[in-house]
């Protein structure tokens, strides 16, 4: 499957006026304050935009800068973060603030190596960064980029097939427009949002369908055979996992275990105890909660970290 040349001038052309007129207005499209554009990068990676355009303002409020955040406890965090899910997300941001704090005075570096090096921060975040705050012409590629340019630049075969990381990098790179990576990066990203999106893709309504390669030749396939999760009387792990963050929540970020195992599974029983023992693990691990007491899991204290 071989990328088809494109005339790279011309197809940015109709993606950016596309874009004048249909483009996104979002809050962080605003600002070329590095954290607040990191914050949205951290909130958008796994939560509908509908959700983060309510809890990015909330955010914000009660950690306005790098500091505010690495200063603060992080069961605030934790607690502020409700209602974004992957709450483990929470503390990686609390874990970067802090470094950002005792590594680089508080301020985001605008070098792409300094970036990598903080924890949390991979290529795509270091990119977003790079181009969205420090106005820097690199390519950004998320899902929705990766798609659109799988699309247009190979022949896929079907509506949920995309291209390798690797050369849809490459091509992001080498068709940034001069002196446009940022309109360039954000159009791509609101394309793929809405016009060339993953199940139902509006081909007659998208601007480079001239251009695209997969035009006419993707054929609708089923959903993909969803990935197997752990799960517990039907519901997944992750899922009692936020009940027992939600929970703790409620109750001022600390209550007995027993108590807060009858509030997230309602059939509770003794007989329940490894599945139960197997979450608090884990949220130990991420640094979510800490445990106190001896004895049986059941007859420990639980908290917000």
């Amino acid at each position: 499957m071989a990328s088809t040349r494109v005339n790279g001038k011309r197809l940015a052309g109709l993606v950016l006026r596309w874009y004048a007129s249909h483009g996104r207005t979002l809050p962080w499209r605003n600002t070329r304050n590095p954290y607040r554009i990191l914050i949205s990068e951290t909130m958008l990676q796994q939560t509908q935009v509908q959700r983060v355009l309510t809890r990015y303002p909330e955010f914000l409020r009660r950690f306005p800068t790098v500091r505010s955040l690495a200063n603060a406890p992080l069961r605030d965090v934790v607690i502020i973060w409700r209602g974004m899910g992957y709450n483990n997300r929470a503390v990686r941001l609390h874990l970067l603030a802090r470094s950002v704090v005792e590594t680089h005075g508080g301020a985001l570096p605008d070098n792409r190596e300094r970036l990598r090096a903080l924890p949390g921060i991979g290529r795509y975040t270091a990119n977003a960064l790079l181009s969205f705050a420090f106005g820097k012409s690199v390519p950004v590629v998320d899902v929705n980029v990766r798609r659109v340019l799988s699309r247009v630049l190979w022949k896929m075969e079907s509506i949920s097939a995309v291209q390798a990381e690797k050369p849809v990098w490459n091509a992001a790179e080498a068709l940034l427009p001069p002196g446009r990576a940022y309109d360039w990066n954000q159009a791509l990203m609101d394309l793929g949002a809405t016009i060339c999106t993953a199940r139902a893709p509006r081909c007659g309504h998208c601007p480079a369908v001239s251009l695209c390669a997969s035009r006419g030749s993707m054929r609708r396939t089923g959903d993909a055979a969803p990935k197997k999760v752990r799960s517990f009387n039907g519901l997944p792990f992750r899922a009692y996992r936020g009940r027992i963050i939600d929970a703790l929540r409620e109750r001022n970020g600390s209550m007995r275990i027993e108590a807060l195992a009858r509030q997230i599974h309602a059939g509770f029983s003794r007989r329940n105890e490894r599945w139960l023992t197997s979450l608090i693990h884990g949220l130990e691990r991420d640094g979510l909660i800490t445990t106190t007491g001896s004895g049986p899991m059941i007859d420990r204290r639980i908290a917000l970290a």
